[in-house]
């Protein structure tokens, strides 16, 4: 069983990686017409906490890979439409994180009787 400050660690680490996902779309997009720029992505948030689990680290930080999309003819490996997605993914993992770290703050408060 998890306590509640691990469940805050864990979607506190959540938030982090939605926001440096998001960093990475965004700089990928901003590269898009780069002749030879191969796009990156990190690594999913489960492949992290898989990775992380036995950690002692406070805040270990994210593997940045390949994206693996196919190159265009001048070498740039970046799709537009495929970095709009993974934004939109990122925005709603970051969304997800602050809701459950807003409401595990929440049941903290009321546990102590401070609503």
């Amino acid at each position: 069983m998890f306590s509640n400050m691990d469940v805050l660690k864990m979607y506190s680490a959540m938030a982090r990686h939605a926001a440096e996902a998001q960093t990475h779309a965004s700089k990928n997009i901003a590269h898009a017409d780069d002749p030879g720029y191969r796009a990156t992505q990190l690594e999913s948030f489960e492949d992290f906490l898989s990775r992380t689990a036995l950690s002692s680290s406070q805040s270990p930080t994210f593997k940045v890979q390949d994206s693996g999309t196919p190159t265009s003819p001048n070498g740039n490996s970046v799709s537009v439409e495929h970095e709009l997605y993974k934004s939109a993914e990122a925005m709603d993992q970051h969304q997800m994180a602050l809701t459950v770290y807003t409401k595990s703050l929440d049941l903290l408060r009321a546990a102590l009787g401070r609503r």
